[in-house]
């Protein structure tokens, strides 16, 4: 179908119809072309979901599909939850819900049980003795005023990420986590959203208050292979809203490229186009 020209230049809009829709993107504070880059000040769950809902009204929206995979499913969940007359449907991908478990299997143990080699590079730069508590050690890594000791543990806080995001381990995603910047950007506000919980009242915080959108069309979609953010939370997610329409993509990982997942992401949203 037909694409304009810019299409290639901003790839998150891919999954949407430009004939049908209007595509709104933005990057949260300290990501992306948000500015300075890597800020944590002010910077918390509760401070997006008012950007977000900020952005809707600047831009004269009433309600509105939100879509989002990974944390973007988490920031989508709350602020659906938040806003729920707000939110025409939801498009949702690789579900975390930032609870304590989730975090433990894939920064402290777990993960690491099957990618051992990649886990030997997430585990250098920090000191065998910190190792007990490896979120900690890399937030204080990560924080540190000391740039060159920043910058070695945001490399390979985002390559361990990067190596496990796919079914098969892609070598590109491994050369983006080489970025000074980038990889500062992704490490420091992930490993500062994750020592403070979210924000959350509590860990299941998320699921307990599904029952304000069950109403809400939705889509819920997940790799079965995604090792970054397991199944066991789609599917307790699927559990509490029978409603969503759940698709389980049995040859996919983490990331929206591989073609199972890329393929229900457009389905949903061409399904949901003409609300």
């Amino acid at each position: 179908s037909w694409r304009p020209r810019w299409w290639h230049l901003f790839p998150d809009r891919r999954y949407f119809d430009p004939k049908a829709y209007r595509i709104i993107l933005f990057d949260q504070r300290g990501a992306g072309k948000s500015t300075p880059p890597a800020e944590l000040r002010e910077n918390t769950t509760w401070d997006l979901v008012e950007d977000i809902e900020h952005l809707r009204k600047h831009l004269g929206i009433n309600k509105w599909v939100v879509f989002g995979g990974s944390w973007g499913s988490t920031l989508s969940l709350t602020y659906a939850e938040t806003h729920p007359d707000r939110v025409k449907a939801l498009v949702l991908r690789g579900i975390f819900n930032l609870r304590r478990r989730e975090l433990l299997w894939f920064y402290q143990d777990g993960a690491n049980h099957l990618f051992p080699d990649h886990w030997e590079s997430y585990l250098a730069p920090i000191p065998e003795g910190e190792r007990g508590d490896l979120m900690g050690a890399y937030y204080r890594h990560l924080t540190s005023d000391d740039e060159e000791k920043r910058i070695k543990a945001a490399k390979a806080w985002s390559k361990w990420e990067m190596a496990t995001s796919r079914l098969l381990v892609d070598d590109d995603l491994l050369k983006r986590a080489e970025g000074d910047i980038w990889s500062q950007q992704f490490a420091r506000i992930e490993s500062h959203y994750f020592v403070h919980g979210g924000w959350f009242k509590t860990d299941t915080q998320i699921l307990d208050d599904v029952e304000k959108i069950r109403h809400i069309p939705a889509t819920i979609i997940q790799g079965r292979y995604d090792v970054v953010c397991p199944m066991e939370t789609a599917w307790l997610l699927h559990k509490k809203w029978p409603e969503a329409d759940f698709h389980v993509i049995p040859d996919a990982g983490h990331s929206t490229k591989e073609a199972g997942v890329l393929h229900q992401l457009v389905e949903a949203t061409d399904k949901y186009k003409n609300m």
